[in-house]
């Protein structure tokens, strides 16, 4: 009983607390990526926001386990493909909202509103400048190619970046296509998968690779950040947007989704539309180096330069709803 007891106690002293005037987020953002605009948020509307972080898998289950109990109004992830499995999970409600209808393209939230991106950021493809020709490229289906053969860097299968990559695949060409691709594609590797997207770029520019394939805002925080190692390593390299001459380059966001069992709804609905604001979309623009969703506010002057490209228009719910079969695929393909 004593150990019941403390553990209660210990659990009221770590959750966030209900009240009105507040809003508790579970957050697979980084703290850094966001509180600078829930202070804001706070400041202009009253409301406190509580914030916990954690890994995007992690935060699912304790959705789940804490049920009907949970304390959590907002679900935030880096990854449209984790929020239609919160959905599919049962975790998420619909949210009527005039103004994220309004300001947050239809291809970017759940044809059902249960959730709704917040930014986004392309997944293309870097090149080392003095190794390979822009002309040489053209599309993600051109790099199971054999001439690319031992020249290509990416992270490993089980980064819901790369899945969600297939998945856009899977919709647009079939299951069977889209094996044939992995299948040449894992042929073409220049190492076995290793380290995040920061490190496809760092290798590929140490001589590893040629080719590596990473989300943009990645990029642009290598290039804006003060780690002049990391900097100097994203110099080497440069954008090329694939498929441009057809469905466009891959994109995916980050975005929200209220719970199931909100007990503050209206809280939770007016911070996700504080957060497609023009005055959040431009500080999401300058400080992540992240596009707006909300069309109107321009990305940085770093995203400007690297020019504009043609993005797939595929609704991301598409990306969640071929994961598993993205997820057979790199394992018989042997995507380790």
């Amino acid at each position: 009983m004593k150990k019941l007891l403390l553990g209660l106690v210990i659990a009221s002293l770590t959750a966030p607390v209900l009240a009105e005037g507040e809003v508790n987020v579970y957050s697979a953002r980084k703290e850094q990526l966001i509180k600078p605009l829930f202070d804001k948020f706070t400041e202009q509307t009253g409301i406190a926001v509580n914030l916990v972080t954690g890994k995007d898998d992690a935060l699912l289950e304790r959705l789940k386990l804490e049920g009907e109990n949970t304390p959590a109004d907002l679900l935030m992830t880096a990854d449209a493909g984790r929020l239609y499995r919160a959905v599919e999970m049962e975790l998420t409600q619909p949210v009527t909202s005039a103004i994220l209808q309004k300001d947050i393209p239809e291809n970017l939230r759940s044809p059902d509103n249960q959730w709704f991106g917040l930014t986004s950021r392309a997944r293309p493809i870097f090149y080392v400048k003095d190794k390979v020709k822009p002309e040489e490229l053209s599309t993600y289906e051109d790099l199971a190619d054999p001439k690319w053969k031992g020249r290509i860097c990416i992270r490993s299968s089980d980064n819901i970046y790369n899945q969600s990559m297939l998945g856009s695949m899977i919709a647009l060409n079939g299951v069977e296509k889209a094996q044939a691709w992995a299948d040449g594609f894992v042929k073409n590797f220049a190492r076995p998968p290793e380290g995040g997207d920061r490190d496809q770029i760092k290798a590929a520019a140490a001589g590893q690779c040629d080719i590596a394939i990473s989300n943009t805002y990645y990029y642009g925080q290598m290039l804006a950040g003060e780690d002049a190692e990391d900097k100097a390593a994203a110099e080497k390299v440069a954008i090329f947007w694939p498929n441009q001459a057809d469905r466009g380059t891959h994109i995916n966001i980050s975005g929200a989704a209220v719970t199931r069992t909100a007990n503050n709804k209206d809280n939770a609905v007016k911070l996700m539309e504080f957060l497609v604001s023009d005055e959040s979309q431009e500080w999401y623009a300058e400080a992540n180096q992240e596009y707006p969703v909300k069309a109107g506010v321009a990305p940085s002057d770093l995203l400007k330069g690297w020019g504009e490209f043609k993005a797939d228009s595929l609704n991301l719910s598409e990306l969640g709803k071929h994961n598993a079969a993205a997820v057979r695929i790199m394992d018989k393909a042997g995507w380790k």
